[in-house]
């Protein structure tokens, strides 16, 4: 980090000592896995150099963004529309929380029998680890699991917190009413917050730039499909993971480079693994930086993961193109809260359709089998594991269940299982 940046850190009140520290056993971690990976896509050298700058480039543009009037917004979740925060004239950006650095500061507060992931977000703003708390003006949440809800209460004792309520039986009508009606009283915190006015003009705008941001992700998933696979698990869910913090008009830019490769790889045959490498399609909980440690598992054992069946992953793709033809705001926020509920978060009663995401993904990507990946204590997907497992052997489709979180303690182990399920995969 230049001085220049170290600077900045200090003047945002953050722990420049424990960032040093983190960065430094990050670093070789960062290189195992990622920059000695051989035969990568050359355009993957933009996202290294935004894993490098993470805690730079980006929070000087976000400050100086914020220097000349702008407002910032955090979120953890996909269902705060990202287009409505861009049409209020706000930038978004997703909050950090994958790793465990911070979890032992966060169970002050919290209980040790509580998601990691929820511990490690709390824990890097009490912690003043993360610089995107600190350049955010408002912390948007949503109701998707009990612990993120009343994780909220606290973390609003330390800076300003919005909820919207997510309603779990989103195939009803009130269901749907409510939703749009949270998204209406979302639009005027925003309005509220940027004395701005969301209009037709600026909210059809915000959607059409966030569908060319879903589309360029949407070619790197297709690509995926090939055999062999055109770039590993472990680079494609980088890429949607930078997704959620870089500035959209670049990273559509960045990633279409990235798209273009690997189209070119895909009709010259060329794949980052053999073509006969067991294919694996991963589903369950989201995976944010720097939580790489299941794709890397299987990875290292000889297999390929072809696709994610997460919030990083294809759910994001499941909201499609928001129809943007409406000459209302009214008309263009009903067809962005129509298209959120595609994503078909655990959280929802009863979630068949997510079920069916998963087998048909097993058919899409020509998967061998699927690993169920799930946080400790995360209820809602520890619970509907079952369910998912049982259709998949039911379709014939082989498939396990792991539990983990975001210690290295249990690596040995999950190699171990892992390796077994490629093995009888090669059978």
């Amino acid at each position: 980090m230049s001085d220049g940046y170290r600077e900045m850190w200090r003047e945002l009140g953050l722990d420049l000592k424990r960032h040093d520290e983190l960065l430094a056993s990050l670093q070789p971690v960062y290189q195992n896995m990622y920059l000695s990976q051989k035969n990568r896509p050359k355009a993957m050298g933009y996202y290294d150099f935004v894993v490098s700058e993470i805690h730079g480039i980006r929070i000087k543009e976000l400050v100086d963004f914020r220097k000349k009037g702008g407002k910032v917004v955090a979120t953890f979740c996909l269902y705060v529309p990202e287009e409505l925060v861009l049409a209020s004239g706000a930038v978004q950006i997703g909050l950090c929380g994958g790793a465990n650095t911070t979890i032992e500061d966060a169970e002050r507060d919290l209980p040790r029998n509580l998601c990691p992931l929820i511990k490690s977000s709390y824990g890097f703003k009490v912690s003043a680890l993360c610089p995107y708390f600190a350049v955010s003006d408002l912390v948007v949440g949503e109701t998707t699991c009990d612990g993120k809800k009343k994780m909220y209460e606290l973390l609003g004792r330390r800076m300003p917190v919005y909820v919207v309520e997510l309603p779990h039986k989103p195939y009803t009508k009130h269901a749907r009413a409510l939703w749009f009606e949270e998204l209406k009283l979302l639009k005027e915190r925003l309005e509220k917050l940027t004395g701005n006015k969301v209009t037709a003009e600026s909210l059809r705008n915000a959607i059409n730039l966030v569908n060319k941001k879903r589309r360029v992700l949407k070619r790197i998933f297709e690509a995926r499909k090939a055999r062999p696979s055109p770039i590993s698990g472990k680079d494609a869910i980088l890429v949607t993971q930078i997704a959620f913090y870089d500035d959209v008009t670049r990273f559509v830019e960045k990633t279409k480079e990235l798209a273009e490769e690997l189209e070119e790889r895909v009709k010259k045959g060329v794949g980052v693994v053999d073509d006969n490498a067991p294919r694996i399609v991963v589903s369950g909980c989201p995976m944010a930086i720097p939580n790489w440690k299941l794709h890397h598992i299987v990875e290292s054992s000889g297999a390929a993961i072809v696709a994610e069946e997460s919030c990083t992953g294809s759910r994001y793709l499941n909201i499609g193109d928001i129809n943007s033809s409406a000459d209302s705001v009214d008309g263009l926020l009903k067809a962005i809260s129509e298209a959120y509920l595609n994503i078909h978060c655990a959280c929802f009663t009863p979630n068949d359709e997510r079920v069916n995401d998963v087998v048909k993904m097993v058919e899409e990507f020509d998967a061998d089998g699927v690993i169920h990946y799930n946080l400790h204590s995360c209820h809602p997907y520890s619970v509907e594991a079952n369910k998912v497992v049982r259709a998949l052997k039911e379709n014939g489709i082989p498939a396990i269940s792991i539990e983990t979180d975001y210690s290295k303690e249990d690596v040995g182990q999950l190699t171990t299982r892992v390796e077994a399920f490629i093995e009888m995969l090669r059978k």
